[in-house]
């Protein structure tokens, strides 16, 4: 997965909340996860559920705070602690915004429990729903989405490979369709192209997205340096080897278009 930012972060809704609010223990909850205190969010969580009516809710909070956790430190006991939490929830007792919160943490979970071809169905199904899914939350969903798909392509059957990186791409051109600033489709524009050994296609795409990048909310700085170390890290070195040039002179014509369209 490409790190920009917290990219495997999906905030959950965002909350503005007044110390009179922070003292109930869900609207803390929801807080500390998005502050990315996730063992004092797992903790509220826990005192939020005392009470049935908001068990569900607050199961969701600490399911996806375990998940964080486990990205983080890798340790089985979270992905177990979230996928126990996420099984027991009733999304009857969700609202519209919590389930796709659960839908997305559920994909999660297959992510993590390397069923990557399971997890890129279920972000498929968020990124083509209609319910309320802000700009942000569908990039970060886009880029599971992707992951998914380029773990699959890299661990399964060479004869689907070009398939999946095929279907990233198109999946990609779609959503700049849609989202000219989409950071995510042009990074993966470019990486799906390098995965499926479409070493010109790649390059260009790279170079396209460093000149896009200033339309992104943050101005292209995490779009930009996610492209450089694909660049360093892949594209250069295999294009050096299918052109027969040295890594030093692509390495100097990156830099030098760079230069150009940086401000």
């Amino acid at each position: 997965m490409r790190k920009v930012g917290v990219a495997a972060l999906i905030c959950l809704w965002a909350v503005s909340a007044t110390a009179a609010d922070q003292r109930d223990p869900l609207v803390r909850a929801r807080l500390l996860y998005n502050q990315r205190q996730f063992e004092a969010a797992i903790t509220a969580a826990d005192e939020a559920r005392r009470k049935p009516e908001r068990a569900d809710s607050a199961d969701l909070i600490a399911a996806r705070a375990f998940l964080e956790r486990h990205r983080e430190s890798a340790a089985a006991d979270d992905l177990t602690s979230a996928r126990d939490r996420l099984r027991r929830i009733n999304p009857e007792r969700l609202g519209a915004r919590e389930r796709i919160e659960l839908i997305v943490g559920l994909g999660e979970a297959l992510f993590f429990d390397d069923s990557a071809g399971a997890a890129a169905g279920v972000f498929e199904s968020v990124l083509s729903g209609t319910g309320p899914l802000d700009r942000d939350a569908r990039e970060r969903v886009l880029d599971w989405w992707a992951s998914a798909l380029d773990r699959e392509a890299r661990e399964g059957a060479d004869s689907e490979r070009a398939r999946i990186y095929d279907r990233i791409r198109e999946g990609m051109l779609r959503e700049l369709g849609t989202n000219a600033s989409s950071g995510a489709a042009l990074y993966w524009l470019s990486a799906a192209a390098w995965g499926q050994g479409d070493h010109q296609a790649a390059w260009d795409a790279a170079r396209a997205g460093w000149v896009r990048a200033p339309l992104a909310s943050d101005g292209g700085a995490a779009l930009r340096g996610d492209l450089d170390r694909l660049m360093q890290r892949a594209i250069i070195p295999e294009r050096a080897r299918a052109l027969a040039q040295t890594t030093e002179a692509l390495q100097t014509e990156w830099e030098g278009f760079k230069e150009k369209w940086s401000k």
